[in-house]
């Protein structure tokens, strides 16, 4: 199916039925609310070129067996621009999902606020954000599917406010729309492509690929799994010797054919989608975060570590995904693996103090289950973030310090063949952790 150009060829590309929402609105008050000449007869003149009567469309459908509430704006009626009635129309369709229980899915296709209407039409990007959080603070989903174009203040609200946000290829997405921007501007950084890059969009779906899309996503989101999610198994070699010294474990751990992140999630859940970014313009592929379903068709969240330095978007988009999780009631498991925090210039000038202690807080704060099971290297602080507190299991092939044994033996002023003998002083195998303390248990092949 070919890019949907209308409010309702969006709705009928994702939804197997639709319900519109009765409005009950009384007929335009002259030329609105400031007078704007003309705008009567311009708003008539969209409303009999599109046959629609405002610039979007609020009902419920079926995507894929989840009902939901949907949002879809038609660009065609005055640039798909949020005026008071749209406001209106959406805060009723988000009204609606909260009492229904219901999520909410925006198909955003808009220009901004309504110039006609003034500072009125401007507001109405306070009562939209007011309508999410009240959405989001009662644990249901959100996921908007951007549409060319998505500029203004619905890209500021409706869409990057969502929790998923997916895109079309090619639309143009951006705050500045392409007649307010500088003269000089590159038109690829207001793609949905250079807002995934950038780590505000979390996939760009083909038409012909979306419902199925959404509807996964949709099923993932509202079938939460129930209590602490049990470790996986190693992927280890069964009968695996657990390591003799610590330049054993070590070397176990950075094995370059150990099982990484991948294998675990390939083998633990049956399906499952990413979130990508950390919403500040960051991407850091080392981290990859989700939800899966498990064999019993209910949803774990996670968030993985790839064995490599985490750097500040990683930690962000971790804290990301463990506050959507705890949200919508969604138990996490995460996966340890980092040899540390990534601590070059460039780390350290995106943030990387703040990011860690940001995923520091998401964790301590969670009030749903989350179970960490470290697979690798577990590299200070860095790994330590993303550890669950007294729920934390380890692979045979793994270890856990509080910092890597080369970097203490730097520190401590000792030649650098003496590494090997500091890594047995710093007591980092997994059957250290567990006479420690730190982890709970080591799970089998």
């Amino acid at each position: 199916m070919s890019d949907p150009r209308t409010a309702r060829e969006a709705i009928a590309l994702v939804a197997d039925d639709f319900t519109e929402l009765p409005y009950g609105e009384e007929p335009l008050d002259g030329d609105g609310p400031i007078g704007w000449p003309g705008y009567a007869d311009a708003h008539a003149r969209a409303a009999e070129r599109t046959g629609e009567t405002e610039s979007v469309v609020c009902g419920t459908g079926t995507v894929c067996g989840v009902r939901v509430v949907l949002i879809s704006f038609e660009f065609r009626f005055l640039g798909g621009s949020l005026g008071e009635r749209t406001g209106a129309r959406t805060a009723a369709a988000h009204a609606l999902a909260r009492a229904r229980r219901l999520p909410v899915v925006v198909l955003p296709a808009t220009g901004g606020s309504r110039m006609h209407e003034g500072m009125r039409a401007l507001l109405q990007l306070q009562y939209l954000a007011r309508e999410s959080a009240l959405t989001r603070a009662a644990g249901l989903p959100q996921i908007a599917v951007l549409r060319n174009p998505t500029t203004g203040g619905g890209w500021a609200t409706l869409g990057a406010g969502s929790d998923v946000v997916l895109a079309l290829p090619g639309a143009q997405v951006g705050f500045a729309g392409s007649r307010v921007r500088p003269p000089d501007a590159d038109p690829a950084a207001y793609t949905a492509e250079a807002q995934l890059a950038h780590g505000h969009v979390d996939a760009i779906v083909p038409p012909e690929a979306l419902r199925a899309a959404l509807g996964r996503w949709l099923g993932l989101l509202t079938r939460p799994a129930e209590g602490p999610v049990p470790p996986p198994h190693a992927l280890s070699a069964p009968g695996t010797e657990p390591a003799a010294s610590g330049r054993e474990a070590v070397a176990d751990a950075r094995h370059p054919d150990r099982p990484r992140a991948p294998a675990y999630l390939d083998a633990h859940f049956t399906l499952r989608e990413e979130i990508s970014g950390d919403r500040c313009g960051g991407v850091d592929p080392g981290m990859r975060c989700g939800f899966g379903r498990l064999p019993d068709g209910r949803t774990v969240a996670f968030a993985a570590q790839c064995g490599t330095a985490t750097r500040p978007a990683g930690f962000r988009t971790a804290a990301r995904l463990v506050r959507l999780a705890d949200r919508l009631g969604i138990p996490v498991l995460t996966l340890v693996d980092t040899p540390g925090a990534a601590n070059d210039p460039a780390a350290e000038h995106a943030g990387a103090g703040p990011a860690i202690a940001d995923l520091f807080a998401a964790v301590a704060t969670a009030r749903v289950p989350l179970t960490s099971l470290l697979i690798g290297e577990g590299g200070s602080g860095g790994a330590l973030a993303l550890a669950a507190p007294d729920n934390l299991w380890a692979t045979p092939d793994s270890y856990f310090s509080v910092i890597a044994p080369e970097l203490a033996a730097s520190i401590l002023k000792r030649a650098p063949e003496e590494a090997d003998a500091t890594a047995d002083q710093l007591r980092l195998r997994p059957r250290d952790l567990l006479d420690l303390g730190v982890v709970r248990g080591i799970v089998k092949p």
